[in-house]
């Protein structure tokens, strides 16, 4: 745990003369109060050398001349996570790219005060639905707009959003093109895409044009999922679509991302359940067993074995799950994993109390699975965290009977302070391991070359976190469409106290959330 707390929320100012100013007082001040604090582990005062390798990757700046400035923003006095470690220092940015790294930088029209905060690379969330267009059926659910404000409220600046529950679902050149349009000029941060894999696009060239497309992964359902009423909606895949769409997919050289649960056990038990009048969460749960992850798991391995394809396993529930992608990873298979915050937060026994507003599957399971996953994410065996943010209108969640309700959880908005509550703060994760888990390795897996990482000629996102700086998240507080989410009523350890997009400010505590919308697709 923390010991101290980190000083004052972050400023803004303009021109070197404040930049000056800030250098002598502040530096000394943080050096003082941060040394003692174990849990973050300061390497040193002074700034961390600059690879070889990033140096000479510096873009060329303009000579200095009287009245130019060779940086648009200067953020000084962070604690700033770097790849070998966090260490107190200064950031430039010219272009929307990092500049320069170091602790006498000067020449900037803006400089940003961070003074107490932890600079971390902004988070780069591999898993979430954003629900547009809706097909003038889930009209209703969350948007661009609203999902890309929450987004960069919680410190966000990429995501990689999923083919499915908008309509139509991302399966082919055209759908791909619908979700592209239906995005334009909506996003306040950057979004790539996952295509989509299911039965009736591994026979109509649709796997392919969408790597043609910018895809930077797919996405293929073992669950049932979908409504086949529905024209257009996603389905799951069946055992040798599965095959044949990773034979596919390994052609592209991208990542197939898969929710990994045996149908035919989970739906057979489902409906007993249902019919012998079961109506709990913790029932539902029952429904939805550990071996039913790990046998999906232990059949798209081998069918990856065979295929060669990449894959990776979507919000991995239980550390049996883990513990066969670590033997398949020792066997030579290209296979990684994610957990999300509600599988290290909640667990099975206080459902029922929050509600459906914490249904999602695979299920939140006990204490002892929690243990279990933390045990791995701690040991690096997990390899980034996500919010499968999985939103819907509020009528959808408020059923008595837990099995009729939507199963999902809205939470991307709380992607960075909880994570940082639970892993940093009450855990003492080091802050390079923090920023890999939310940011570098999720960028490295999906080939955001420009992404994760606070370095020289990387773009320039980053979220700024004030520690021990607890609050009660309100319903008020969340920027979705539908303002509902399991962690409402939640004391949180963190704050998220700016966001900033390519250079440009999205969010601060102070001025909130940006009235443009500057994100951009990103299509590999």
């Amino acid at each position: 745990m923390m010991t101290s707390k980190f000083g004052k929320t972050s400023e803004v100012k303009a021109g070197n003369q404040e930049k000056d100013a800030l250098f002598s007082e502040n530096r000394r001040n943080l050096l003082k109060e941060i040394t003692g604090i174990a849990a973050i582990g300061v390497l040193a005062s002074a700034p961390i050398p600059v690879s070889a390798s990033e140096a000479n990757s510096r873009a060329p700046l303009p000579a200095r001349q009287p009245g130019v400035h060779d940086y648009d923003v200067i953020i000084a006095n962070g604690l700033v996570i770097l790849e070998q470690g966090e260490t107190l220092t200064d950031v430039a940015i010219k272009n929307g790219k990092i500049a320069a790294i170091g602790s006498s930088l000067r020449g900037a029209q803006q400089v940003i005060d961070a003074t107490g905060l932890v600079v971390s690379p902004g988070m780069v969330d591999a898993h979430v639905h954003i629900n547009e267009p809706g097909g003038g059926i889930r009209n209703d659910w969350e948007g661009y707009v609203t999902g890309t404000r929450a987004c960069a409220k919680g410190g966000v600046t990429t995501i990689i959003e999923m083919p499915l529950n908008q309509l139509p679902a991302t399966v082919d050149k055209k759908t791909l093109e619908i979700k592209y349009a239906a995005g334009e000029g909506k996003l306040v941060i950057d979004v790539a895409s996952h295509g989509g894999l299911v039965p009736y696009n591994v026979e109509n060239n649709g796997i392919k044009e969408q790597s043609d497309g910018g895809v930077v992964g797919y996405k293929c359902f073992m669950a049932t999922c979908g409504d086949p009423s529905i024209k257009g909606d996603f389905l799951n895949v069946d055992d040798y679509s599965l095959y044949e769409g990773m034979r596919q997919i390994a052609k592209t050289g991208k990542v197939l991302m898969i929710h990994a649960e045996n149908a035919a056990i989970t739906d057979r038990l489902e409906q007993i359940a249902y019919k012998k009048g079961h109506v709990s969460l913790k029932s539902y749960v029952a429904t939805r067993p550990v071996f039913a992850e790990v046998e999906a798991i232990r059949r798209a391995v081998l069918f990856a074995k065979i295929t060669g394809c990449p894959i990776n396993f979507c919000h991995v529930s239980s550390p049996e799950a883990v513990e066969e992608v670590i033997k398949a990873r020792g066997e030579g298979v290209n296979i990684t994993c994610e957990t999300c915050n509600q599988y290290l937060y909640f667990v099975t026994d206080e459902l029922d109390e929050i509600g459906p507003l914490a249904k999602c599957s695979p299920p939140i399971r006990d204490k002892i699975a929690q243990d279990g996953l933390w045990r791995h994410v701690l040991a690096g065996n997990i390899n980034f965290i996500t919010s499968d943010h999985s939103p819907c209108p509020a009528k959808l969640k408020n059923k008595k009977n837990a099995f009729d309700a939507w199963g999902g959880i809205a939470g991307v908005q709380n992607d960075v302070d909880i994570f940082f509550d639970e892993s940093v703060q009450k855990r003492g994760m080091p802050l390079k391991q923090f920023a890999r888990l939310i940011a570098s390795n999720p960028a490295d897996r999906f080939a955001l070359h420009t992404k994760g990482r606070i370095a020289i000629g990387k773009d320039a996102d980053f979220t700024f976190i004030k520690p021990n700086s607890p609050y009660t998240l309100r319903a008020e507080d969340l920027e979705y469409k539908n303002k509902i989410s399991a962690y409402v009523g939640r004391k949180i350890g963190a704050r998220i106290v700016r966001t900033v997009l390519r250079g440009e400010t999205v969010y601060s505590q102070e001025d909130g959330l940006t009235g443009s919308f500057p994100g951009r697709y990103i299509k590999v």
